[in-house]
């Protein structure tokens, strides 16, 4: 899992292509070990557009997400062990934009209509710091309702 650097400022959302690349991925994690993953099969067991996925698999790639073997037999591998790839990982490869990695220090000229902002923006670094703490592995592994970072965070709502 990536280290959170508090300085790097990151607030996070999920989107529909963040929720589609984490599923994607997903699919990647369980041939984990075997050949190279084709988009054409991932497409086809997750129920996204092979042009859709072709968008996101060159952002995940970028990111270091993920490795192609190109060639018969060709596709996609994970390009770290399951466990190192968090879900903020993977949902801010997907967005792949400045608004979802602001950069240190950077100001937000507020007017009269964006007085929630910083709202939003709480929210979501707390769901960048809980993301952050979340594995692929955790994920592939339904490990999600005894996750300990999620339970934390729960108890301390109740």
């Amino acid at each position: 899992m990536s280290p959170f650097d508090p300085r790097q400022n990151v607030a996070l959302k999920v989107t529909t292509r963040g929720r589609y690349a984490v599923t994607a991925m997903l699919d990647l994690a369980a041939a984990e070990g075997q050949k190279p993953v084709p988009l054409s099969e991932i497409a086809r067991s997750s129920k996204i557009s092979l042009s859709y996925l072709e968008q996101l698999f060159a952002a995940l790639r970028r990111h270091g997400l993920v490795k192609s073997a190109r060639g018969p037999g060709g596709g996609y591998r994970l390009a770290r062990p399951i466990s190192e790839i968090s879900i903020a990982d993977i949902l801010l490869a997907a967005e792949d934009t400045i608004s979802a990695r602001k950069l240190q220090g950077e100001e937000y000229d507020m007017n009269d209509h964006e007085k929630s902002t910083p709202l939003w923006e709480q929210v979501g670094h707390i769901l960048h710091l809980t993301m952050n703490r979340v594995s692929l592995h955790d994920l592939l592994e339904e490990q999600i309702p005894m996750h300990p970072h999620l339970n934390k965070i729960f108890d301390t709502l109740r």
